[in-house]
């Protein structure tokens, strides 16, 4: 039996785009799960106290001070950074995508990849 054929075979940059997704998604949950295994080993043990709310600490709110904590071993930190590499997941593919039809000369593609971009910039930053 022969193999059907796609209407739209799949091109090098779908898959390559595709593959970027699967690591960076595959990259962050690994980081969240020895960031837990840290965390857990620390304070595995110790009792929660929801009476009084606490939020994140000013050393995650800045992508320097997650790196910093994640380099000290960190169990907070080391989760903040797969939260990081999650969020930065699709941000890399758009930039990737920019440069691919970049490099197939799609101008019109280019500018919406990169007003996308900007976009998505713009709401990370603040």
């Amino acid at each position: 039996m022969a193999t059907p054929q796609l209407a739209h075979p799949v091109t090098r940059v779908q898959r390559a785009v595709g593959n970027l997704l699967r690591v960076g998604v595959l990259l962050a949950a690994a980081v969240v799960l020895v960031g837990g295994v840290f965390f857990l080993a620390r304070h595995g043990g110790a009792v929660a106290d929801y009476s009084v709310f606490r939020g994140e600490p000013t050393s995650f709110r800045s992508l320097a001070g997650v790196l910093k904590s994640s380099l000290a071993e960190s169990g907070r930190g080391i989760i903040q950074l797969g939260l990081v590499i999650l969020v930065a997941t699709p941000v890399a593919r758009v930039a990737f995508t920019a440069v691919a039809f970049a490099i197939e000369r799609d101008r019109t593609y280019v500018l919406v990849a990169l007003l996308v971009l900007s976009l998505l910039a713009r709401s990370l930053i603040g």
